[in-house]
């Protein structure tokens, strides 16, 4: 389902924009690092932030990315998170620490935050290729 295009988008360095619902059916967005594995999409944060209290309510997602090199090149993706898990998620968020900010280890670690990995399998894409390239500053 994601494209060798879409999978470029999130192994690149672009934020990711997850949408979740409240308890009362308002929308949550918040601004993440995002990850894939084989075709899960991994999200990672800490547990008992308001996307970990709305995916255990709601499982249901929204992702949104545009391309930082092409803010005319995005892609929305519907899905649902079928795994939490707090399995290697430590060493997730290092990871993720040296692909966005190019330093070894993720500064904010704590032991008073539990790190968790949300496993979100897509469900509907919609993807716009890169487009009006010539309005961009080169």
């Amino acid at each position: 389902m994601l494209d060798e295009h879409i999978v470029q988008l999130i192994k690149d360095k672009n934020f990711a924009f997850l949408a979740t619902r409240m308890k009362d059916g308002a929308p949550h967005v918040a601004p993440t690092w995002i990850d894939l594995e084989n075709d899960l999409i991994l999200i990672n944060t800490a547990e008992g932030r308001i996307k970990h209290k709305n995916v255990l309510n709601d499982p249901r997602v929204s992702i949104s990315m545009v391309d930082r090199n092409n803010p005319y090149s995005m892609v929305t993706i519907q899905g649902t998170v079928i795994e939490l898990t707090n399995e290697g998620a430590d060493i997730h968020i290092d990871n993720l620490a040296k692909k966005y900010l190019n330093i070894p280890k993720y500064p904010s670690h704590s032991p008073l935050r539990k790190r968790i990995i949300f496993k979100i399998k897509a469900e509907k894409v919609f993807f716009l290729p890169p487009r009006y390239t010539e309005y961009l500053d080169k």
